[in-house]
Formats: C-alpha cells, structure tokens, sequence
C-alpha cells in the first residue's frame, strides 16, 4: 500500500478552489465578507448596499465626504481586497450617495 505524503489543508483548498465551477461569485462573495476587516469598522459602517456589478464593486454611502473618501482611495482599496482573496475580482469601485 503506497500513501503520498501529506498535503496542508490550506493547499488542498487552494486546488479545490482552482477547479471549482463557481470560483467568481466565490471569491466575491468572499471580498464581500472580508470588507470590514481591510476598510476598517468606521469605514464599513458608512457603507449601505455593498454588491457586485460584473466586476465592481458598488457600494451606496450616507454621507458625500465618505464618498470622496471612499472614491479617491478606491485603487488601494480594490487592490487589497483582490489581494485577500489572490485573484484579480474587483476592476473597480463604484460609489453613491
């Protein structure tokens, strides 16, 4: 009986996650989640209505200076929630008043 040695858990997932049919709307919704923790409790409690539009992210806000706030560092923004995930999701960010 021949056994291959073992694998971490955390690499196992990463092969699951490469074939997995829905891998997208996985990973948006895993962006979705994990948006607090990369803006920040302040800033996420100033965002209503986060969702996708293709591949970007919309969000409506309560207040114009959190617009421009949320607007002027949406590259940054964009760029480490793609990084928490490692994948290229988010394009870019939409925001609303």
């Amino acid at each position: 009986m021949r056994f291959d040695t073992p694998k971490s858990l955390s690499s196992v997932l990463e092969d699951f996650l490469e074939k997995f049919p829905q891998k997208r709307k996985l990973k948006q919704g895993m962006i979705l989640s994990a948006f607090e923790d990369v803006v920040g409790k302040r800033l996420a409690s100033e965002v209503e209505d986060l969702h996708f539009e293709g591949n970007k992210l919309a969000m409506k806000v309560k207040h114009p200076a959190w617009r421009h706030e949320i607007h002027s560092n949406r590259f940054s923004i964009a760029k480490k929630l793609n990084s928490k995930v490692k994948g290229d999701i988010i394009a870019d960010i939409i925001v609303r008043s």
